[in-house]
């Protein structure tokens, strides 16, 4: 072929439409991920448990036989009342009555929406100030890296529980109160987490490239930095969801939390835990194994999202 022949065929090849090359829907790595959430029964079998619960306390509401919340709407005459009696009305107290004439099952139906939503709210709020916090001590350095883990260092310093229950006694009970306490105990964790990942992607090209370039700090931090940093934090605060619905699950037993006209899991434990010697074991057996089931669900979820997200597995 000579030099002609060869100018024709490459300009054939640069007048040839480019093929459009659709981006990939799915990579390695991702479906690497999903086979190792999908693999083993117990995270199928815990996903499982854990939609079938949000599904209860969603509609809870429409199919629940009493609302345990309207105290008019409660008898003491059907106070402790074993599983499977029945009400005047003609519907069935499948897991009895507590000491109060509440349905058993209403209630605990009622105290998962309590329990979900603190965990929820409470997480979401920390995992919110605590990544802003350690990102900006990572960042900015200097006197307000100090500042923040100082501040972080005297928070964890103290136990969880004595911090929470110092700040209830001065707040007072209800379920904002019960947020905001596990807000202030919990967001020292997130800050801190995101401090050290924020540090390890600071140092990486394309941060210096974006400074360069002449982008705001705040474009920097919340555009090209925060993204990179939140894996660790996602599967902390997953993890995080079922240590905040324990912790309130404490408080209310210990008296100091919700209040008794909207009994959460942890109340209906303290509730029926002076009968559990006289053979009214379902006030407190019921509500803590939705509670067990509950937090395991997503305990067992956590570790494997945790497993699935480490690269050296």
């Amino acid at each position: 072929m000579n030099a002609a022949d060869t100018k024709t065929q490459a300009q054939a090849d640069t007048s040839a439409p480019i093929a459009h090359i659709k981006p990939l829907q799915d990579t390695p790595q991702r479906r690497r991920i999903l086979h190792r959430l999908h693999s083993r029964p117990s995270v199928r079998g815990s996903l499982l448990a854990l939609a079938v619960l949000i599904l209860l306390v969603l509609i809870a509401p429409f199919f629940a036989p009493q609302n345990p919340y309207d105290l008019l709407a409660l008898n003491i005459m059907d106070g402790r009342l074993p599983p499977g009696s029945e009400h005047m009305d003609g519907w069935t107290y499948w897991l009895g009555t507590d000491s109060q004439g509440r349905d058993m099952l209403s209630a605990i139906l009622y105290g998962l929406r309590i329990s979900l939503m603190v965990g929820l709210s409470a997480v979401l709020i920390s995992t919110l100030i605590g990544s802003i916090a350690g990102l900006l001590a990572a960042y900015k350095g200097g006197w307000v890296d100090t500042l923040v883990m100082r501040l972080v260092d005297f928070i964890l310093g103290f136990p969880t529980i004595l911090v929470a229950l110092v700040l209830l006694a001065v707040l007072g009970r209800g379920v904002d109160k019960v947020i905001i306490a596990l807000v202030i105990v919990q967001w020292a964790h997130y800050a801190r987490i995101m401090r050290g990942r924020a540090l390890q992607e600071r140092r990486k090209e394309y941060i210096e490239a974006a400074q360069n370039l002449g982008f705001p700090t705040w474009r920097i931090m919340m555009v090209h930095l925060l993204p990179n940093c939140m894996g660790p934090i996602m599967v902390f605060a997953t993890i995080q969801i079922a240590t905040a619905i324990a912790l309130e699950a404490t408080l209310s037993f210990l008296g100091v939390g919700v209040p008794i006209t909207e009994p959460s899991l942890g109340l209906l434990i303290s509730s029926g835990f002076e009968y559990l010697l006289s053979g009214d074991y379902w006030i407190s057996i019921f509500p803590g194994i939705a509670l067990l089931l509950l937090i395991l669900s997503i305990n067992i979820v956590g570790d494997r999202l945790r497993t699935s997200l480490d690269p050296r597995h």
